[in-house]
């Protein structure tokens, strides 16, 4: 059955723009996404549109000509097969995407009935999007309406509410109708509304605060502590209390040095008696080892540190030992930067030219530099306009044109290329259009670059200026991911104008202090640690449980499968050697990829594999495979078993003359793997099971002498096994 006769008088007024009217419905309705039209996602039965209606000429082509024209018929509309299909008259696999007295109706079929018209070349263009209002406070469960108003480059403005898209960035604060009627939940907290029209984006922020007021902080003049507990007071969410000192002591430890406190440390801590030892401490933290170890271990996975061959070793320890070493030396990072990016040479005199080795086309080094240094995904791009930004084709090319003049040619190491530059303008062709494009730096100009000149000089001074958008940013949203387990960005890597951050005033705060401090990492890494914001507890009140998202109290975080064997190794005395690195070099210290093969502990747990500059690829949630791995892998029980390790000692020392007493090492023990004292009600179940004799089936005392090494055992693989263990909290 066709539509009904009365449908041919309900005919909009006025041409319709196939551009500005017509395209608009299709995306509403869903025909242009990837899993049903979209080229991107390979169309439909023959059927193929730009993604989001991105490319309306092809678009025009793609419904109008193609098919011998039956997709459209001027001169019977309702017989269109867009209409038919669309309405449910004909037998579409996308079922039925619009009411035949829908106003999306009347718009397509009022455009087929003025003979489906082009648009013309001076047809206006939409030059922006506005959301009203931009932001707003929502009390909870309550609704609001918003309003997308689209402005045209002929000065004139339009209501696109019903055809404007509205994604949530946190169904769990705030949910938006299709028609743009935004509902807060039951949970405080901040949310946004990203509001897409035709490749242009506004965005809704809300507050959603609690009924009651609070002001409830810690007190502090400490900048971060004061932008976080003001969002705190406008969101009615009180903060927990500061966490005691071997809570601290073992989170800022873990966090910058990648292990657990010795006992040497945490006896010295609580020997000092100044009110400033926490910041004391952190400064030894950042002088130690430990800290460049842990740094360069994150550093070198997101830049693809990889083993693929033998002959990458050398490479590979060079490469790493040169994060390593410019990080304990504290150099600018935006110097490490402009040296990666721009090195040259071979990997003898210049290990940073290693990364070249595994990125080694423009688009795939332009990629990972806008991801990992400028918090940008870029990849999109490539193929269609970015979907949720505002980056085009020829935005994708013309940062790719900066890697275009690297030359390679083999040095007198095997598998060693030498890095140079290739005398030559810099530009990078389209593939789509076939135009060549020269440098930009994400629209921004870095002038005319001379053949002479390296133009990845030219991307690292963009990238360092002080006005850049978004390469400090980027790294201090990183890095307050890293400290406080979720970044005022979420992805951190994945900054846009339509993924807000929680937080707006502390991220520029942030962002302006390590510019001012001159790009200094550990000034950063000492300002987020000595906030009281990051020494907050880890156990949250009955008024701020719900937060995930403000900093209210600690999240937990699961330990990195490096930081965790370096622990059980510390709790139990043992170590694990790795081939090709001196004896006793800790898991957070292995400079690649390659040890994860001999190790099933660093793969069950998580390690990367350096083949992504996502974070993602760490893997920090658990699993069955982990659970198993722990009740009885040789590993787990050779390390606690082992003859010369913590259990054999102790037990050694108790049967000794004199005996070292079970409290004691029970004392011991828990200083070690939780960096505090036992409690009186642990310390007294635990000694008793210690000296609890094994029972025979006649439930007769068993005493052949090993029965406190196996309770010991038992103990520790309890220790090791519990949560309090396994999180930094």
């Amino acid at each position: 059955m066709s539509p009904s006769s009365e449908t041919s008088m309900l005919e909009t007024t006025g041409p319709v723009s196939f551009k500005n009217d017509v395209v608009p419905v299709l995306t509403k309705l869903g025909c242009n996404t990837g899993t049903c039209h979209a080229k991107a996602g390979g169309g439909q039965n023959g059927f193929q549109l730009s993604l989001f209606g991105f490319e309306p000429d092809e678009d025009y082509d793609h419904l109008v000509w193609e098919a011998r024209g039956r997709r459209v018929s001027p001169a019977a509309p309702d017989q269109s097969l867009l209409l038919l299909k669309a309405s449910g008259h004909m037998a579409h696999g996308g079922g039925v995407r619009m009411a035949v007295d829908s106003e999306h109706y009347q718009v397509l079929r009022s455009w087929i009935s003025q003979g489906a018209p082009r648009d013309p070349p001076d047809a206006p263009e939409l030059v922006s999007i506005e959301a009203h209002p931009a932001s707003g406070v929502l009390e909870r469960n309550s609704e609001t309406q918003l309003t997308a108003i689209a402005r045209y480059s002929d000065q004139t403005q339009r209501d696109v509410t019903s055809l404007a898209i509205y994604e949530t960035n946190d169904p769990a604060l705030i949910e938006c109708s299709p028609a743009g009627l935004v509902h807060a939940e039951d949970i405080p907290g901040k949310a946004s509304v990203m509001v897409r029209f035709q490749g242009k984006m506004a965005v809704y922020s809300a507050a959603i605060p609690r009924a009651q007021a609070t002001s409830e902080f810690p007190p502090s003049d400490h900048f971060i502590d004061r932008l976080v507990f003001r969002n705190l007071e406008t969101l009615g969410i009180p903060a927990s209390p500061i966490c005691d000192d071997d809570t601290f002591l073992r989170r800022v430890t873990l966090d910058i040095a990648g292990r657990l406190p010795t006992l040497s440390q945490r006896q010295a801590f609580h020997a000092n008696s100044s009110d400033d030892r926490r910041a004391e401490f952190i400064d030894e933290l950042l002088e130690s080892p430990g800290y460049a170890d842990t740094f360069a271990n994150k550093w070198t996975s997101l830049l693809k540190n990889r083993r693929d061959e033998v002959s990458d070793i050398k490479s590979n320890f060079a490469f790493h030992a040169w994060i390593r070493d410019s990080l304990l030396a504290n150099r600018p990072y935006d110097e490490i930067v402009r040296e990666l990016l721009a090195a040259t040479g071979t990997v003898d005199a210049n290990p940073a030219v290693a990364w070249y080795k595994r990125v080694k086309e423009p688009n795939q080094q332009i990629e990972d530099v806008a991801q990992l240094f400028l918090g940008v995904r870029v990849q999109c791009a490539q193929c269609h306009h970015h979907p949720f930004e505002r980056w085009s084709q020829d935005d994708y090319y013309a940062l790719s044109a900066f890697f275009t003049q690297i030359g390679r040619k083999p040095s007198d190491v095997y598998g060693e290329d030498l890095i140079f530059h290739d005398r030559g303008i810099a530009q990078a062709k389209n593939i789509k259009s076939g135009q060549l494009i020269r440098p930009l730096a994400l629209g921004d100009s870095v002038g005319q670059i001379p053949p002479d000149e390296d133009p990845r000089l030219r991307l690292a001074d963009w990238m360092a200026d002080a006005d850049n958008p978004f390469f400090a940013k980027a790294l201090v949203n990183r890095y307050w991911k890293h400290f406080v387990g979720r970044g005022l960005v979420e992805p951190e890597d994945d900054i846009r104008d339509t993924n807000p951050p929680t937080n707006p005033e502390l991220l520029e705060a942030l962002e302006q202090h390590f510019v001012d401090s001159g790009f200094d990492l550990k000034s950063l890494v000492r300002a987020i640690t000595t906030s009281k914001t990051y020494q907050l507890s880890s156990l949250p009140t009955s008024d701020n449980l719900a937060d995930r998202q403000n900093y209210s109290w600690h999240y937990p975080q699961r330990l990195q499968a490096e930081v965790m064997l370096d622990a059980i190794n510390d709790v139990t005395a043992t170590r694990t050697d790795f081939a090709n690195l001196p004896l006793g070099t800790r898991a957070i210290a292995l400079p690649d990829n390659s040890y994860n093969k001999s190790s099933e502990f660093l793969r069950t747990f998580g390690r990367p594999e350096a083949t992504s500059v996502c974070e993602c690829e760490r893997v920090q949630s658990a699993s069955l495979a982990q659970s198993l791995h722990f009740l009885n892998a040789n590993e787990i029980r050779s390390k606690i078993g082992d003859p010369n390790g913590r259990a054999a000692s102790f037990v050694k020392a108790h049967n000794a003359e004199p005996p070292t007493p079970a409290e004691d090492q029970v004392r011991e023990l828990y200083r070690i793997a939780f960096s505090r004292e036992v409690k009186n009600e642990e310390l007294a179940t635990a000694v008793t099971y210690l000296t609890n004799a094994k029972i025979d089936a006649d439930g007769k005392p068993i005493s052949d002498g090993n029965t406190y090494r196996e309770n010991m055992e038992d103990l520790i693989w309890a220790i090791i096994n519990s949560k309090e263990f396994l999180f930094n909290h």
